[in-house]
């Protein structure tokens, strides 16, 4: 497989920006996932830094656990905040702690208890797809876009158990990738996707965003949409800004159609999640406020790739193995927040 020579600098950039102190806001987060591999089951666990602009001394460590169980219709959410003195994040290695919680290369350890329930996990992880970059390299310096995100380890597989509510669950060869996403704001409005593993192509990757940001007071970017899918060997990458621009894209909360192209692929696909499959959750932002994000890891995805040359299609489909994730302010969407 054929990558940018530029993404060996993926494993310094999946360290900490954070810097303990600085007065400029911050919110950092290093979060896994991983879903069952038949199931409409997955996990989601996430250790970010929260650090308000102009109070460095506010800043703290926040944990979150989410357990989706699309075969009960129950989801368990629980999170936990700490003094930033309890908390270490890395600058100079891959690894967080928060309280005595800790995630290492290769594995995680805790537990997680909210009004919504309790979350316990032990589990390793393992992966050999070099890191994915979903912006364009160049991006991941200076202050555009204000967030960034990468895949630390795509297509990981895990291993180990879960403790929900008090019951065993068995973590054995559940698929899915560590991730870091970090910036001085949260980007204002925006739909994000993964899939690590379509069905039938248990090697496929793809990472998507489509999102709007603000630039100076009322004026906003036009939508944007990056797009990296590795299949078959291959890496598609549309994440040029001019690319990105030209993509078509439409998403509610329940739905996102989009469609990207070069000079010799389209790729074209849809996301859809029924309501109750999502949880609602307080996303706090560095400059002040409060964004919501509607959260699934149990969605469906439909992609369509098109070989410009020989008029080819490939379809990659997964039932119920999808992460998608709205952000907004709105708050007429009807989904109830959770933590």
């Amino acid at each position: 497989m054929n990558h940018d020579p530029r993404t060996a600098d993926a494993d310094r950039l999946n360290w900490t920006q954070y810097r303990p102190g600085q007065q400029a806001g911050h919110y950092e987060s290093f979060y896994q996932r991983g879903n069952h591999p038949t199931e409409p089951r997955a996990f989601w666990i996430r250790y970010t830094v929260f650090s308000p602009a102009g109070m460095p001394d506010a800043a703290i460590g926040e944990l979150w656990a989410v357990y989706f169980d699309g075969t009960t219709g129950r989801h368990v959410v629980a999170k936990e905040e700490y003094p930033i003195s309890d908390c270490h994040f890395s600058p100079d290695s891959f690894g967080a702690r928060i309280g005595d919680r800790v995630l290492e290369p290769g594995s995680l350890k805790g537990e997680a208890t909210g009004t919504n329930g309790s979350i316990g996990w032990d589990l390793s992880y393992e992966g050999t797809e070099p890191p994915l970059l979903l912006l364009p390299p160049g991006l991941y310096q200076g202050g555009f876009p204000k967030a960034k995100s990468l895949v630390g380890v795509p297509s990981a597989t895990y291993g180990g158990k879960l403790t929900v509510d008090g019951e065993t669950i068995d973590v054995d060869g559940w698929t899915g990738s560590q991730n870091h996403n970090w910036g001085s704001r949260h980007t204002d409005h925006y739909a994000f996707g993964q899939v690590a593993g379509f069905d039938g192509h248990p090697d496929s990757f793809l990472e998507i965003v489509t999102a709007t940001t603000r630039l100076v007071g009322p004026v906003k970017t036009p939508k944007i949409t990056f797009l990296v899918l590795r299949h078959d060997d291959r890496e598609y990458t549309l994440s040029s800004i001019r690319q990105g621009l030209k993509a078509k894209a439409d998403f509610g909360y329940f739905y996102w159609d989009f469609a990207s192209s070069d000079e010799t692929t389209a790729v074209r696909g849809r996301f859809t999640a029924a309501p109750e499959d999502f949880v609602g959750l307080n996303y706090y932002n560095p400059p002040g406020g409060i964004k919501h994000c509607l959260n699934t890891k149990i969605g469906r995805c439909e992609l369509e790739i098109l070989n410009k040359t020989t008029r080819t299609i490939q379809r990659l489909t997964t039932g119920n193995r999808a992460l998608m994730e709205i952000l907004t302010d709105d708050r007429e969407h009807g989904i109830p927040i959770r933590a």
